[in-house]
């Protein structure tokens, strides 16, 4: 079933408070999806001309400082990760392809959750309320997060099949629904060097949109193409570093939301998710239109 919240922020209050926002949106979906959860989030961006990875071990007793002065050594840049539970985020003096390129030769271990230069992923398994608390996902401060509750019903409960997906920098993807199509589109992407790390559906339009905008397409032109290419039923959420987009598939079988404030843009799974939101009671609501893209970004804002 799972659940998709959104939250893009249009005034300085809500960026203060955009983790406790967030935080709140996403226990409203716990019912949704109680085995794992995930957020993406817009926040302290890298200094010019250097990248951030998000990684993720298994191994609870990892040493994430060895790790960050590794990646300092070879690449530059901080030696300090800043750690939350099972994930750290490592700045490097470098582009993102590069330290995502020196992660799986040297450490294939590690999963590279997000690279880019604003976006942090962390996800895990468990119930979204053990989740927030774990990562201190309130304490965040940002531009614009998405979040997501996941109930598998098509492959295993573990970390690395938990949602946000990131295939491309700055760029990630939440997803309810189911596609059919996504062995042979994943098999195509493979061909044009989109590289993947689970056999979940979701990494696979996540790699499309990578793909889509890699070839020049606009996010808005690349959520397009998903019409045509994209068989199954799907409400999509995409972020990037400027903004977020929805769309729902022609059919739009799957619920949503969206509701706008001087303050804020939202989506949800269900108004209850929004309703938590400041000034929720006087914001403009609608039902996302079927096989219509809604993108804001902070140029256009």
């Amino acid at each position: 079933m799972c659940g998709i919240v959104g939250l893009f922020a249009k005034s300085a209050e809500v960026e203060d408070r955009l983790g406790e926002h967030l935080a709140a949106m996403l226990a409203q979906m716990s019912d949704r999806g109680p085995d794992s959860a995930g957020v993406a989030v817009y926040r302290n961006p890298a200094p010019s001309g250097s990248s951030k990875l998000t990684l993720y071990s298994a191994d609870p007793s990892e040493d994430w400082v060895a790790v960050a002065r590794a990646l300092s050594n070879a690449l530059g840049g901080s030696p300090e990760p800043a750690v939350r539970a099972s994930h750290a985020v490592v700045v490097v003096e470098t582009d993102a392809l590069d330290a995502e390129s020196w992660v799986r030769s040297n450490r294939p271990d590690l999963r590279v959750m997000s690279a880019g230069s604003v976006i942090e992923i962390y996800k895990e398994t468990g119930l979204p309320h053990e989740f927030v608390a774990q990562f201190g996902i309130a304490d965040f401060e940002g531009t614009h997060a998405l979040g997501h509750t996941r109930m598998a019903t098509e492959s295993r409960v573990t970390t690395a099949g938990s949602h946000p997906f990131s295939t491309g920098f700055d760029l990630c993807l939440v997803h309810n629904g189911s596609l059919s199509n996504h062995n042979r589109l994943r098999e195509n992407l493979r061909h044009e060097d989109i590289e993947f790390q689970t056999e979940n559906d979701t990494e696979v339009a996540a790699g499309y949109l990578s793909w889509r905008m890699r070839e020049g397409a606009s996010l808005e032109e690349a959520l397009e193409g998903c019409l045509d290419d994209l068989d199954g039923f799907y409400t999509f959420a995409v972020g990037t570093a400027d903004g977020f987009a929805v769309l729902r598939d022609p059919i739009a079988c799957k619920p949503a939301v969206l509701a706008e404030t001087d303050d804020w843009v939202a989506m949800g799974s269900e108004w209850r998710a929004i309703a938590v939101l400041p000034g929720a009671a006087e914001a403009e609501m609608w039902e996302p239109e079927p096989g219509v893209v809604y993108v804001w970004e902070k140029t256009k804002v």
